[in-house]
């Protein structure tokens, strides 16, 4: 059974429902699989990481408008991706049918059905990013007769995760979804990953499950279904996941994210294009002539010192980035502008933003095509984790601190710890 390992057979399923709550506003009107996260789409990492390691079938369990349309604008069938990444024979990307799904483990029955799949299946959270070696844990899955493998992670805090129940042959008796730290059964934590057999299928018909989705309007992988595989004695196991694992549910696991990987945490994407020299972490991308053009200028001002990048830094394409300007531990994305006197500690600016003189924006989100207008005698100051959705406008002179703003406004002001919605 170890050596029929067929990659090409596994079919990746990712649930992509959710409203994204926790990471509002950015996810106002933007899919939450498709954030930008250092240049690129969030859910393009896990992809990659799989795609690299010989999956070629992903179906996207997508429910809602937003996600339909980020998703599949973006990826379609999958030729573009596995162009731009060179990934051959290419991967195909499917979606789920327009059936409104009731939560993570209903979207796998929908597409189990829809799409036939009498394969094995992988099912992924849309808002993870992980490298998770498949070879072994499709062995470990084979090895135990498991009809669900779940992926935990060790975690220092057990706050705000689902933590495994385990026997010491890995088999999950429990999960306790977000117990306190002194109630917590191990620190091993539910990371989302799911591999399961194809007789999934069959448990989805019984009467249990049905009576589940009709009383409680819900069919959710950790709350409702690991638990009745659980209570009906199927064997579900554990597997201790080495690689690395990030959960971008909130603006701060979202930033720590961007920090580790540009540290080189992340081993399916270490390398961003650009890098600058041997020596330090710094990348400014550029391909076309254009873009090179710029991508020199950069250069130039950082080797001569008017540009001081400090720590691991990326920035896009076509950017344009004046004098006197001190970039930290931060992403940059393209098409962006940045005027003399800029400040950028440890945050994320999305693409098409302009930023004016003297601005500073410190552990802050900055969203697509947002401009933060700024003199040096009225200067703007952004941080405290402050998240700015897309096409915003901040004016001149404007304090923002742990405060959300949501898209399409003109704001001006001092705002400490408050959400600005259109009236």
């Amino acid at each position: 059974m170890h050596d029929d390992y067929a990659p090409e057979r596994l079919r990746v399923i990712i649930p992509v429902g959710g409203k994204a709550k926790r990471l509002l506003p950015l996810t106002a009107e933007t899919s939450k699989a498709c954030l930008r996260l250092l240049n690129r789409p969030l859910i393009e990492f896990s992809l990659l990481s799989l795609a690299r390691q010989g999956i070629k079938n992903f179906i996207f369990g997508v429910k809602g408008y937003t996600n339909y349309r980020d998703l599949h604008d973006y990826f379609e069938s999958g030729y573009g991706f596995s162009a731009r990444y060179r990934i051959s024979p290419r991967v195909h990307i499917k979606y789920q049918p327009n059936v409104e799904d009731v939560g993570s483990a209903d979207s796998a029955r929908i597409n189990m059905e829809y799409y036939n799949v009498k394969d094995p299946v992988f099912a992924v959270q849309g808002d993870n990013i992980f490298d998770v070696d498949l070879k072994e844990l499709v062995e470990f899955h084979q090895k135990k007769g498991a009809i669900m493998t779940i992926a935990l992670r060790e975690v220092e805090n057990v706050e705000g995760y689902g933590i495994a129940d385990i026997n010491k042959n890995m088999r999950i008796a429990r999960f306790v979804e977000k117990p306190l730290p002194k109630e917590a059964p191990s620190n091993l934590a539910n990371t989302g990953l799911y591999m399961v057999s194809p007789e999934i299928r069959k448990i989805f018909k019984e009467k249990g499950v049905k009576e589940i989705i009709k009383e409680r309007h819900r069919l959710d992988f950790g709350y409702d279904f690991i638990p009745y595989l659980i209570k009906t004695g199927r064997p579900v196991y554990g597997y201790t996941l080495k690689g690395s694992w990030y959960d971008v549910g909130t603006p701060e696991r979202y930033l720590e994210a961007v920090k580790d990987m540009l540290n080189g945490r992340f081993s399916s994407l270490t390398d961003f294009g650009g890098r600058i020299d041997e020596e330090t972490r710094v990348w400014v991308q550029g391909e076309s002539v254009e873009s090179m053009k710029r991508r020199k200028e950069i250069i130039r001002k950082i080797k001569q010192g008017k540009i001081e990048v400090k720590g691991s830094v990326l920035i896009g394409r076509h950017c344009k980035i004046g004098n006197n300007v001190r970039i930290v531990n931060s992403c940059i994305d393209n098409y962006t502008k940045i005027s003399n006197g800029v400040t950028i500690v440890n945050s994320a600016i999305m693409d098409r933003v302009i930023i004016k003189e003297k601005a500073e924006v410190k552990e802050s989100i900055i969203g697509r095509h947002v401009t933060i207008l700024s003199t040096p005698k009225k200067p703007t100051k952004i941080d405290s984790v402050s998240v700015i959705a897309d096409d915003v406008t901040i004016a001149e002179g404007c304090r923002l601190k742990a405060t959300k703003i949501y898209p399409h406004q003109y704001v001006r002001g001092e705002f400490i710890n408050q959400t600005l919605m259109p009236s």
